[in-house]
């Protein structure tokens, strides 16, 4: 996940104002981690989400995975891994020898096969089997080697193959065709699962038996997991967890302050991006692109961020964030500035009755969240045009909502998933896309199919922004702001950078007292 990002590591950044207490000292217990992310589910096959594939990171492996800050596959579970033959359709990978499952049976050429398998099969609304739109089938040759065949060249699928949506599970423990629902986790990561319990905590041992990309792995650690992140910073001040990550209030970002030094921040550039989606299918209020064109020339970027999220986050224009590979301003190009007259032309042109009313639902894990959604709110009905309901739901009640098309707007952040602009095409755009809105342009589908054929991956900017030129047009989303990554930790805890380093790993193993 995310691109290749340059990462500032402030090593004596405080918040200001906070009362620091003084190091507990015991630096054999684990390091406790406190985010925001909810894990939606511990069966790779049904989440698709940055909590979830944070988890995820820790305790399966992938044949491929990323170096801190990289931006080419490596192997993990995998020897090796190439394309075989011409045209980037055939790819063949050989499996690392000596990896067992908890179960102490040998991890086979079967089980990466029924891993990718199983995930297509299974299809979640929630799950990332649209990410694994190119894939055609998978065989085990013989025990130790897997052979991919894709219907359609694609450059970019060992990036895939390094994300969430690629981690081997036990075929003996998951079910083919349905979802595992009890909270076990049978992977060969660098950690074991010890202790889960849903919205609130996991726990992670060192898994001893791990044999993988790493030269070996790190400290216990407790995943703490906060409602929103309000909740998050409580905990944090109280120095009830050791590192606070994903995500603290804007205000708190805000008063970082550099005088203090007993407390570490890291501060990267992030390809994460947050886009007001719309319901384009038949029967919502937001069928008609120019009702969706409509809501473009009346968002105001610039107060959301300079507002809500206290210059935090920086005011986003395209589908594809600045920092990567065909990046475009097409939405500052096409609605320059907010403009209730342009709108008002265009919903006169569409026919419709004013004020046009729909429905706007957001995750309420995240403290900005509603202030965001109100914000919004106020913008669009200053116009006289739009009447907005606005609501919010709990993470996963969230997901199933968007994906049945239960809301005509919601907001929604997104993590990279891997670092190439592809990752912000079929996934947001494409037909069957997951964000679910309805949306299908056989053009925007043409250009996401012709980008992967390149090896090059900057020979497919053009193709990129010619996308986000027609996005732009047709308005399935509304691209709202691109932030940074923060993680802070108390001072005796050393490698928290590593939690952003870009690349989507959450290495947890990174962690250690000082």
């Amino acid at each position: 996940m995310r691109i290749l990002l340059t990462l500032l590591v402030l090593a004596v950044v405080g918040v200001g104002g906070w009362q620091l207490l003084p190091s507990r000292g015991n630096k054999d217990r684990a390091i406790t981690v406190g985010t925001t992310d909810a894990v939606t589910a511990l069966d790779p096959a049904g989440a698709y989400d940055a909590g979830s594939w944070a988890l995820f990171s820790n305790v399966f492996q992938s044949l491929l995975t990323f170096e801190p800050g990289g931006v080419e596959p490596v192997p993990d579970a995998a020897e090796s891994c190439a394309f075989e033959g011409s045209g980037l359709r055939t790819y063949r990978c050989t499996l690392r020898s000596g990896i067992t499952f908890p179960s102490g049976r040998a991890m086979s050429a079967e089980d990466v096969k029924y891993s990718f398998d199983r995930v297509k099969k299974i299809d979640s609304d929630v799950g990332p089997a649209s990410l694994l739109g190119t894939l055609g089938s998978v065989s085990a040759d013989d025990e130790h080697t897997v052979t991919f065949h894709l219907s359609s060249s694609d450059a970019t699928f060992p990036l895939k193959v390094a994300t969430g949506a690629g981690v081997i599970v036990d075929k003996d423990k998951y079910p083919a065709d349905a979802l595992r629902t009890d909270s076990g986790v049978d992977g060969t990561g660098p950690y074991t699962l010890t202790a889960y319990t849903k919205g609130r905590e996991a726990d992670l041992e060192p898994n001893r038996n791990y044999r993988g990309y790493l030269s070996g792995t790190g400290r216990p650690v407790a995943l703490r997991y906060y409602a929103d992140s309000g909740k998050l910073q409580r905990a944090w001040k109280s120095r009830q967890i050791d590192v606070a990550t994903r995500t603290l209030p804007p205000r708190v970002l805000s008063a970082l302050n550099p005088s203090d030094p007993s407390q570490r921040v890291t501060d990267s550039d992030s390809a994460e991006t947050r886009n007001l989606y719309l319901n384009t299918r038949p029967g919502s209020p937001l069928h008609d692109a120019r009702v969706r064109r409509a809501l473009a020339w009346l968002v105001n970027r610039e107060q959301l961020a300079s507002t809500v999220y206290e210059g935090t986050v920086d005011p986003l224009y395209s589908l594809i964030p600045t920092g990567i590979t065909g990046h475009t301003t097409s939405f500052f190009d096409d609605y320059p500035k907010p403009s209730t007259q342009k709108a008002r032309e265009l919903l006169t042109e569409a026919g419709v009755s004013l004020p046009v009313r729909f429905t706007f639902g957001y995750g309420v894990n995240r403290e900005a969240s509603a202030p965001e959604a109100a914000e919004l709110k106020k913008q669009l009905e200053a116009s006289g045009l739009f009447k907005v309901d606005v609501k919010g739901y709990e993470w996963t009640d969230f997901q199933k909502r968007w994906a049945a098309g239960k809301m005509d707007a919601w907001a929604v952040g997104w993590v990279a998933d891997y670092p190439d602009p592809d990752t912000f095409g079929a996934p947001l755009v494409g037909t069957g896309s997951t964000m679910s809105t309805g949306y299908s342009n056989k053009l925007v589908d043409h250009l996401i199919l012709d980008s992967q054929q390149f090896a090059d991956r900057s020979r497919a900017a053009k193709d990129f922004e010619e996308i986000q030129a027609d996005v732009a047009h047709d308005v399935p989303l509304i691209p709202l702001w691109q932030r940074k990554d923060y993680v802070v930790s108390t001072e005796d805890v050393g490698g928290s950078q590593y939690l952003v380093d870009g690349t989507g790993v959450f290495r947890l193993w990174r962690l250690g007292w000082i």
